[in-house]
């Protein structure tokens, strides 16, 4: 995952945490964590010759299924990517690249307007955007998820064969990560996400 995706320390391969990762995973406070150790409710171990408390993985899992507290921060997380074409053919094309080896999350858009909503709800690492859409064209969008405070990180690759130097100049002026143009390669679409999204 990129360190760029506005996303919290990724803690989902950890095995052991500190009362402060407990915390950060809980989405509670460090002293609640400390509390519950210090009252036998969270197992754990204190550091040999230190009064630095320690939580196995399974012990603060246990913890977060007794008190219904969400476990999917500790959950692998596949860089989750919008793909955004009104073309189904590209569109099934570009799922069946990306999805063949099973590395994203994909979630995919055939308008301008669908995107936004789906970008808003689900925090995409990346979008691939079409630049033409029959609603919107790409730089709108880069500049609407770039003014978003929640989604102002998120990665943006244009993809099109309908635009003229000047135009990605423009596009990359008002928030685009990459250019890919179509046709595309399909081992260069998957290096350059690769390259955006820390895979």
């Amino acid at each position: 995952m990129s360190a760029d995706s506005g996303r919290k320390h990724d803690l989902s391969g950890k095995q052991v945490f500190t009362t402060g990762e407990a915390a950060q995973v809980c989405g509670v406070s460090q002293q609640t964590i400390i509390r519950c150790f210090d009252r036998g409710r969270l197992a754990g171990f204190r550091v040999p010759g230190s009064r630095f408390r320690r939580i196995p993985r399974k012990d603060l899992i246990s913890f977060m299924q007794q008190n219904d507290i969400p476990t999917e921060a500790l959950e692998d997380h596949k860089p989750r990517i919008l793909v955004v074409d009104d073309d189904p053919a590209i569109l099934d094309l570009i799922v069946e690249i990306l999805g063949f080896e099973g590395r994203y999350e994909l979630i995919t858009a055939t308008t301008g307007y669908d995107a936004g909503l789906l970008t808003e709800r689900h925090r995409p690492d990346l979008i691939l955007l079409d630049f033409m859409l029959p609603d919107i064209n790409g730089n709108v969008v880069c500049e609407r998820v770039r003014s978003n405070p929640g989604t102002a990180n998120t990665r943006i690759i244009i993809v099109s064969g309908a635009t003229d130097r000047s135009e990605i100049g423009d596009l990359f002026a008002r928030g685009a990560d990459d250019f890919i143009g179509k046709p595309f390669d399909p081992e260069d679409l998957v290096s350059r996400i690769d390259s955006l999204v820390g895979q």
